[in-house]
């Protein structure tokens, strides 16, 4: 069996998200080793159905519920003309590769060598001014007129507004989607994601196909955009925004972080304003951006490895990351409960959540999340540092 039949076949199996997914590969060397083990020795206690599927998976390999499932969904990527990238493979994207804990999957619709064009990331609020709008396809246009490709997320508002803008100037965009590369989300924007297949971009997710919109997509997909990306570009978002989030997971994965000041009196601004003030440049040309990023890009070529070190690298719990650690202690909290309890702003607490998760420290369950086993005994070691 391949890697990319095994690990279609793990991340199948009920209950595996991303954290859980990489505690295995970094426990057992790969999927499909991974998934000849008992389940007694697995990181975690899975679902009595999961527990069902691997023992099939063992003893009938392929010819199992996984094994067909993961040969099927080659088979409808195939009929469909979706690309399926391994985390080994050759064309998958170098920056997103040397993230903390990538996605093992890409599904692409288009060409998959745009991927691995210089990115710049381009985001913000749905419900954007027209400023704002307007702010984001000239910049947009601008950066693709320098060489770079331009992604985001097709949601309405900024997103569109840079889709729209990289296409005016016939540059290449790349969407990152919540959703399965075949479920166009939101409806509205089937049109843009035809005109950027038809302009040889590219349409990606980490989503299996006919996966639908649902909010826990969402902070992944985040990290796929700024992750794919040597810079993000905030144009306008709300404090307590998603775009906060995928702005916070650049400057997590040592990117450049770019936002657009704006007036005091416009809550869109404010966003922006909270990240100039952690670590973001603030810029009022694209050329800003330009000069920036410019010697970064010719580093890389000359230094492949450039992010290697530190997006491999395991970073100490932040101060705000250990108040959701303390603040969850042994209990399941939602997200309303975390706020309240360490004083974090929603999108702040959903970037660190995201992080945890990701880290193996924290799990999401129907109802809020809680801590791992990893995570419980890190509460104990802080809470005798603090007796």
């Amino acid at each position: 069996m391949d890697a990319l039949t095994a690990t279609l076949s793990l991340l199948r199996l009920e209950g595996i998200g991303p954290g859980l997914y990489w505690q295995l590969l970094e426990r057992f060397g790969s999927a499909a080793a991974s998934l000849q083990q008992s389940p007694q020795s697995l990181p975690r206690k899975l679902p009595e159905r999961a527990r069902a599927q691997l023992l099939e998976f063992q003893r009938l390999g392929l010819d199992s519920e996984l094994g067909q499932w993961a040969l099927a969904e080659r088979e409808r990527c195939a009929e469909q003309c979706v690309y399926l990238l391994h985390r080994d493979d050759d064309n998958y994207p170098t920056l997103l590769k040397e993230i903390h804990r990538p996605p093992p999957v890409l599904y692409v619709s288009g060409n998959p060598h745009a991927l691995s064009l210089p990115q710049v990331a381009v985001i913000g609020a749905r419900r954007a001014t027209r400023a704002g709008l307007d702010n984001a396809r000239d910049f947009a246009a601008d950066l693709a007129s320098a060489g770079f490709a331009i992604t985001s997320g097709l949601a309405l508002g900024v997103d569109a507004a840079a889709h729209s803008g990289a296409l005016k100037v016939g540059g290449k965009t790349i969407a990152v989607l919540g959703t399965g590369v075949d479920q166009v989300y939101p409806v509205r924007n089937a049109v843009l994601n035809e005109q950027i297949l038809a302009a040889d971009g590219a349409i990606v997710s980490e989503m299996p196909l006919g996966t639908a919109p649902e909010a826990a997509n969402f902070p992944r997909r985040n990290r796929v955009i700024s992750g794919l990306s040597l810079g993000t570009l905030l144009v306008e978002a709300a404090v307590r925004s998603g775009s906060l989030i995928t702005a916070r997971l650049a400057l997590e994965q040592n990117r450049e972080v770019f936002a657009i000041p704006g007036s005091i009196h416009n809550p869109m601004a404010r966003g922006c304003h909270h990240m100039i003030k952690h670590g973001a440049h603030l810029v009022e040309t694209s050329g800003d951006i330009v000069q920036q990023l410019g010697g970064l890009l010719s580093g890389m070529a000359s230094q492949p490895g450039l992010f290697e070190e530190s997006a491999r690298e395991a970073p100490d719990l932040c101060t705000e990351q250990r108040r959701i650690v303390q603040a969850l202690g042994g209990d399941l909290r939602n997200i309303e409960q975390l706020a309240r309890d360490t004083g974090a702003e929603t999108g702040d607490l959903m970037a660190s959540l995201l992080q945890l998760e990701l880290e193996g420290l924290v799990e999401q369950l129907p109802g809020g999340y809680q801590l791992s086993g990893r995570g419980a005994r890190i509460f104990s070691e802080l809470a005798e540092l603090a007796g």
